[in-house]
């Protein structure tokens, strides 16, 4: 028998006896009075070698147990911090002491009323006088710098990761803080949060490739939305509203990388009476508030790229940025021109693709080399079906692109609103999606109709939490509390 299985085989031993002695070792409850983050701040000025007469309330997991004899000590961690507990000859009742040296492991959760002190060595900590078993661990944590080392591993058992390493803990954190930022921006400015469907009969609002489900009470084929609710907000926009946002989850089935997942929160924001200008205005105010909030800073590394967000932000042209980095006009370039061109490169691409497609992973390649941040503008009409077309250059439409370390970092335009350009464009669409371009729009019969009863001039911009991963400078999967893991070897489900 391992090491492992002998820790497991004696813990269970210990769970028969504490049962067997009327002691239910997962009670349902615990009156805790005090997080450990609020003792250590309400005590820092405590001196060494000294006590308090406060008696406190508190609880959480060991995370190491240590036995001296006729003195013991445990560091115990709650979602605030970590705090020490003592449990003495002659201070701690001694049954009490006896339920800890024989029945308490590392892993444990237990609950503990006792006094306050400071030792000689200055680590503030609880003198015991009462012990509950709150939680009996039956499987060992892991050790600190030999356990949970493969990254599967770590992101399979993404709570140990956690539960060992303060710096993913934080990193959720700042998660939070990062969405609740951007939430609280926008509610300020006067939007209102809203809600939409994510099961949609057809997947619109982005070019992406869409998961597709059964709806077994309609009894139809359902996909799972890939973008945020973009055609039902510009319906909201029609109903009269004329701020919305929303924060989700979507849903794309495509390839994954550093950059990418299946599923991820995105939000998307909807302004009437504003066009692209304003939307890039915004963006920039909304970008650095959110950098600020969350990092502290407005400067962080990416990917091998240095971004400043309090410079000035600079403003890319997709024809002149693409010439620029490959010689290629894009309007005057036949699409074996462009292949050609990509072969050349090394540019991975769809192949027998049509040319705007072609030109699309063209852009890609030029991107990467751009630290930002800035704002691309100027795309063809092709690339964006459905963006307003440029009043002075129709071949082009009012759409901006945030770029930052080498990648797209958040999508806004003038929406179009004639419903009769739409419904031209999402003809093209189809046309191109029976051509085997996948990521082609839908042709949205319903969302044309409602165009017809008239939308306002609006702006409309989305960002995911792409943007979180690279302000933390990690791959965005790591990014992800749960991401989604191929089963272990002999435990798929069966």
């Amino acid at each position: 028998m391992g090491r492992e299985e002998q820790i497991i085989s004696e813990r269970i031993r210990k769970l028969s006896e504490l049962k067997k002695k009327g002691i239910n070792p997962y009670p349902n409850r615990f009156e805790k009075k005090q997080c450990f983050a609020e003792l250590q701040e309400k005590h820092k000025k405590l001196k060494n070698d000294s006590k308090t007469k406060d008696r406190v309330k508190t609880a959480g997991r060991i995370m190491v147990k240590r036995d001296l004899g006729k003195i013991s000590f445990a560091s115990l961690q709650d979602s605030s911090g970590r705090i020490q507990i003592v449990l003495q000859d002659k201070e701690t009742p001694k049954d009490t002491f006896e339920l800890f040296k024989r029945y308490i492991d590392a892993g444990d959760f237990v609950g503990v009323e006792g006094i306050i002190m400071r030792t000689k060595r200055g680590e503030l900590s609880i003198i015991v006088k009462k012990l509950e078993l709150l939680s009996k661990s039956v499987l060992p944590l892991p050790e600190k710098w030999h356990g949970l080392r493969d990254e599967e591993e770590r992101l399979r058992k993404r709570y140990l990761d956690i539960l060992m390493n303060p710096e993913v803990k934080e990193l959720f954190i700042k998660k939070a803080r990062f969405w609740k930022t951007i939430r609280d921006f926008l509610l300020e400015k006067g939007f209102l949060e809203v809600e939409t469907p994510v099961l949609e009969i057809s997947a619109g609002g982005a070019a992406a490739t869409p998961f597709k489900t059964h709806h077994n009470a309609l009894n139809m084929d359902v996909y799972l939305r890939i973008s945020m609710g973009e055609l039902w907000q510009k319906r909201l926009m029609v109903a009269g509203y004329e701020k919305t946002f929303e924060i989700g989850r979507q849903f794309r089935n495509e390839g994954m990388d550093a950059e990418h997942l299946q599923d991820y929160t995105q939000m998307e924001f909807y302004w009437a009476y504003a066009n692209y200008e304003d939307g890039m205005k915004l963006v920039q105010e909304m970008y650095q508030k959110v950098a600020k909030e969350t990092l502290g800073s407005l400067k962080f590394e990416a990917h091998g790229h240095k971004v400043d967000l309090g410079k000035k932000w600079e403003i890319y042209d997709y024809e002149k940025t693409i010439k620029k980095y490959t010689g290629i006009d894009i309007y005057s370039a036949t699409k074996r021109d462009i292949e050609k061109k990509l072969k050349e490169l090394g540019v991975e691409h769809t192949k027998d693709g049509e040319k705007w497609s072609l030109v699309d992973s063209l852009w890609k390649y030029c991107r990467k080399k751009i630290s930002g941040p800035g704002f691309l503008i100027n795309q063809p009409v092709e690339v964006s079906p459905l963006a307003k077309r440029k009043a002075e250059d129709s071949k082009k439409v009012e759409q901006f692109q945030v770029i930052l370390a080498g990648t797209e970092m958040g999508n806004g335009y003038s929406e179009l609103n004639d419903p009769f350009d739409q419904e031209q464009r999402f003809k093209k669409q189809m046309e191109m999606k029976n051509k085997g371009y996948e990521e082609a729009h839908e042709h949205d019969i319903d969302f044309v109709e409602a165009l017809k009863y008239g939308m306002p001039p609006t702006c409309g911009f989305g960002v995911s939490e792409r943007l979180f991963s690279f302000l933390m400078g990690r791959p965005i999967r790591e990014c992800v509390i749960f991401p989604l893991m191929k089963p272990e070897e002999g435990r798929e489900k069966k």
